[in-house]
């Protein structure tokens, strides 16, 4: 009895749990159908701040000229990558106009996040480990660590799966614990410090109730919220608690939207999510949602590892469409069967009225058969109804279930109309939606690797070379590969994503392979272009 209560209790919660996300994700819509609004918003607040900039360097304060530099530089740091290294670069020049050791160790500190923000890992850390910490302030001390410690856990997690990753979380965890020991007690900081620590150290429960208490007991700014609900929507996610990782990581990501945050881990990550729910429509519109507004902020990073999931869902999307078209390909051949039948069944019944008529005639002449026609016309009437009635229970269920399309090719069947329903049948080819996939992947990869055709023919004679005129999209043969470029190496993907057969994948591998100047390390050769 009780484990059925403690059932009907977790039934209760799980689906008011996915009731409160589907509302979550009507909002997250809505706020996405505004982005510009919140754009708009976000620059007007950035050209407030510039006039007030220009005014301070009309007027000559110096104090004031930095202010303002800092200011733009953090409100671009998630939303343009190049601004946002202007002006922490101009303040950072600005302190050392200022000849103030303590405000350019805070500038250069801030540059390193804004590097770390754009995936230039090494920079950013090149950039820490220029600066000493020696009669620093301990909240300049605190900020330093603290992002010092977030520039290993981000290249921990770019190379994730790689013997370096241990390393890299162990001197983040170091860096990380520096941090805390200088963050004021019970503080915004302090709390987003202790939860990150918990998560890296993989204390789910420790780390849950950290972020939980720090968004119930703290005014949380914009920033520091959606790091906690990402941060708890991983979480939940790690720890199997799917539903509760959709709601924080939906949360995050409209409140990334609101603010105009341009490097949207959260609506990346929902994605991910849906798609293994099997919400692969909502996945794929979240996950190109995504990808533009990385390209927005021009995070390098980020870029690749969209652009790495992108062709799996869009794969996984043009399947479901080739499904559908089998159904419907399917569901018509029923129904021109079924026209068959009637047509047949119509040809049996005339013959047996003919019949009858002929039986009438001859019982007109002859009573002595009178009986004996008497029963062929029952027999007919019989086989008449079983037959009609065979024909409507049968179509009568294929119309229920084939909707409006299916409705009108039932119409143009009835009334013999063979040829428009052929028409429509042959009108559904897939061939043009599949050639709006290859221009829009090559589109997108193009973007993240404009090099890329100059460099792989680099590694061929001139003769060998493939040549592509200006507006010209990707070869098969630079598809395959570009597609490995971003780590989809397995023939049978690439077969189905191409819509060619395995064998062909590996001809048109083996073709170019040969002709490479690079027969031997032609795959590495690929692997090592780089997007710019």
């Amino acid at each position: 009895m009780k484990f059925f209560i403690t059932m009907l209790f977790f039934a209760a919660i799980s689906s008011f749990v996915y009731a409160n996300n589907a509302i979550l994700i009507k909002e997250l819509d809505a706020a996405i159908a505004q982005r510009d609004t919140y754009t708009e918003s976000k620059m007007h607040g950035i050209s407030e701040l510039k006039r007030a900039l220009a005014f301070s360097q009309q007027i000559k304060n110096q104090d004031m000229i930095y202010k303002y530099y800092v200011e733009l530089a953090y409100e671009y740091q998630s939303f343009v990558y190049d601004s946002a290294y202007h002006y922490i670069e101009q303040a950072k020049l600005q302190a050392k106009r200022n000849a103030d050791e303590v405000l350019v160790n805070y500038a250069k500190t801030r540059q390193g996040f804004i590097l770390l923000s754009g995936g230039l890992f090494k920079e950013a850390i090149d950039t820490l480990y220029s600066m000493s910490m020696d009669n620093m302030p301990d909240s300049i001390k605190c900020e330093y660590y603290s992002v010092t410690a977030r520039s290993y856990y981000d290249l921990a997690d770019f190379i994730q799966g790689t013997t370096f990753y241990n390393h890299y979380i162990d001197q983040g965890n170091s860096y990380l614990d520096s941090a805390l020991q200088y963050a004021e007690s019970n503080t915004n900081t302090y709390w987003a410090i202790e939860s990150l620590r918990r998560m890296k150290h993989s204390d789910w429960r420790g780390a849950r109730h950290a972020f939980e208490y720090w968004m119930q007991n703290h005014d949380l700014p914009r920033h520091h919220f959606g790091i906690a609900t990402s941060s708890l929507g991983y979480i939940f996610s790690i720890t199997g608690h799917k539903n509760q990782a959709i709601k924080y990581l939906t949360m995050a990501a409209i409140a990334d939207i609101k603010t105009a945050t341009k490097e949207t881990v959260a609506l990346r990550n929902l994605a991910s999510l849906l798609y293994e729910q099997g919400e692969k429509k909502k996945a794929y519109e979240y996950i190109i949602i995504a990808l533009e507004e990385a390209t927005y902020f021009n995070a390098r990073h980020r870029k690749i590892e969209l652009a790495t999931i992108l062709p799996i869902i869009e794969g996984e999307r043009l399947e479901m469409v080739e499904k559908q078209r089998n159904t419907f390909g399917w569901l018509s051949g029923t129904l021109a069967i079924l026209a068959l039948l009637v047509f047949t069944f119509l040809l049996i019944i005339l013959r047996q009225l003919k019949k009858i008529t002929q039986v009438k005639i001859v019982l007109q002449k002859t009573n002595n058969s009178l009986s004996e026609m008497n029963k062929n016309l029952v027999e007919a009437n019989i086989i008449k109804e079983e037959y009609i009635g065979y024909f409507f229970t049968i179509n009568s269920g294929y119309i229920e279930k084939l909707d409006a399309l299916h409705k009108s090719l039932s119409r143009k069947i009835v009334s013999r109309q063979y040829d428009d329903v052929l028409s429509v049948i042959k009108h559904n080819d897939l061939k043009l939606e599949r050639e709006k996939l290859y221009q829009y992947f090559d589109e997108v990869f193009l973007k993240l690797f404009p090099n890329f055709v100059e460099a792989f023919n680099q590694l061929f004679a001139q003769g060998d070379q493939i040549l592509l005129k200006k507006g010209d999209f990707l070869t098969p043969e630079l598809r395959i590969f570009a597609l490995m470029r971003l780590g989809i190496k397995d023939n049978e993907k690439l077969a189905k994503f191409l819509n060619y057969s395995v064998n062909t994948i590996y001809t048109y591998k083996t073709k170019v392979k040969s002709k490479s100047l690079f027969r031997e390390s032609f795959e590495d050769k690929v692997m090592a272009i780089r997007a710019t």
